[in-house]
């Protein structure tokens, strides 16, 4: 699959990432056309049940509480009494259980693989909404049936006014700048940081096409332990050349000087930056995703279903990507690394190019018995599976 020049409704990516990406919303009118939901009202309610999906149900009042907010999964019979008022059903993470929704993604590739989160969908009859709010994602907002009106605008922070006595971070004396009224197809691109607040004008399921970036604290925390268990940090710091101190109290430019490059040293590899950040990149959202094949399949079984034409598609849940180092390829699929040489290279850039590699040149390269073996290790551990 060749990376999308076009975002849904015809706008150059190019123009998309340089103008709004990140810096303002956009409203894009029938980027789905004829689009029909590929999930009901009931089936999301009847995955709000399971163990494995995480789903929410937001109350706009009760009991005079404002906002409140109830995790699943919920017992069957939550949703043949809804709450009274306003309420909205979340259901995280469709994309992993859905595979008509996971192909919604190949639309939005122009965006790296690792920035995207999930596609969650939002569920709401008349007048349901989660509250005026903002994210620290970006989001395109698809109105997948019924309508809802969104209104949108203005920079929000974490010293923005709240709304008390709720768990949700609902937006106080919130004003938009825009409001616009989406029908099945039309799209609403938000960076992060702006509020919105969208309403349903009638029964209306809206996906949310999310993309995440790690905040610094992740990436520190994550990083720093890779470091711990992939290099010797074992020895201790040896300061034979510490001369007299003017006071046994301070600590000097020597010893700092010392700890920075130490440190410097280690966080300057880059082949260690980038096999942790394939891993930590890739790294399923939860256990329950990716599911060993059961029963696990031989090498033989595998290349016979390739030359019998069988197409390999990856886990719905599943997070593919490489990157390519001096003298070798790193693969990362689900949080783990496969390091390619030679001429097995090729193998990381084609399983990571669509959610469907190629067929044929997938067998082609599982010539080797090695990359075989690779392939059959990724389809037991439920990375990949045959459609």
């Amino acid at each position: 699959m060749t990376v999308p020049d076009r975002l849904p409704g015809g706008l150059s990516a190019d123009t998309f990432l340089r103008d709004y990406w990140q810096k303002k919303p956009l409203v894009i009118r029938q980027a789905f056309p004829g689009l029909q939901s590929p999930v009901s009202a009931d089936e999301l309610a009847g995955l709000a049940c399971e163990q494995a999906v995480e789903s929410r149900l937001v109350v706009e009042e009760e009991n005079g509480h404002p906002w409140q907010l109830h995790n699943g999964p919920f017992s069957t019979d939550r949703f043949t009494s809804p709450p009274p008022g306003n309420w909205t059903l979340l259901v995280q993470g469709l994309d992993h259980w859905v595979p008509e929704v996971a192909e919604i993604l190949d639309h939005f590739r122009f965006v790296p693989n690792w920035r995207l989160d999930d596609i969650m969908a939002s569920y709401a009859p008349p007048g349901g909404s989660v509250g005026p709010h903002f994210d620290q994602y970006d989001v395109f907002l698809l109105q997948a049936e019924g309508h809802r009106r969104w209104r949108f605008g203005g920079a929000c922070s974490e010293q923005s006014p709240r709304v008390e006595g709720t768990p949700l971070r609902i937006l106080k004396d919130w004003q938009a700048d825009e409001e616009v009224l989406l029908a099945p197809g039309d799209m609403l691109y938000l960076p992060p940081g702006i509020g919105h607040h969208g309403v349903a004008e009638d029964d209306c399921i809206t996906l949310s096409v999310g993309f995440r970036a790690p905040t610094v604290d992740d990436l520190l925390t994550s990083f720093t332990d890779f470091l711990c268990t992939e290099t010797d940090v074992s020895a201790h710091l040896s300061d034979g050349d510490t001369r007299l101190p003017d006071n046994p109290g301070a600590i000097g430019d020597q010893a700092l000087d010392r700890l920075e490059a130490e440190i410097r040293s280690r966080v300057s590899d880059r082949r260690n930056l980038a096999l942790w950040f394939g891993q930590f990149s890739t790294a399923p959202k939860n256990s329950d995703i990716v599911i060993p094949a059961e029963p696990p399949a031989t090498t033989d079984d595998l290349l016979e279903a390739l030359a019998d034409g069988g197409v390999l598609r990856w886990n719905e849940g599943s997070r593919f990507a490489y990157t390519e180092l001096d003298d070798q390829t790193a693969l990362f699929v689900d949080g783990e690394r496969y390091l390619l040489s030679g001429d097995a290279r090729p193998l990381a850039p084609l399983l990571c190019a669509s959610s469907r590699p190629d067929t044929a040149q997938v067998a082609r390269l599982c010539q080797d018995p090695a990359l075989a073996e690779l392939l059959t290790v990724l389809y037991n551990q439920g990375s990949l599976y045959f459609e």
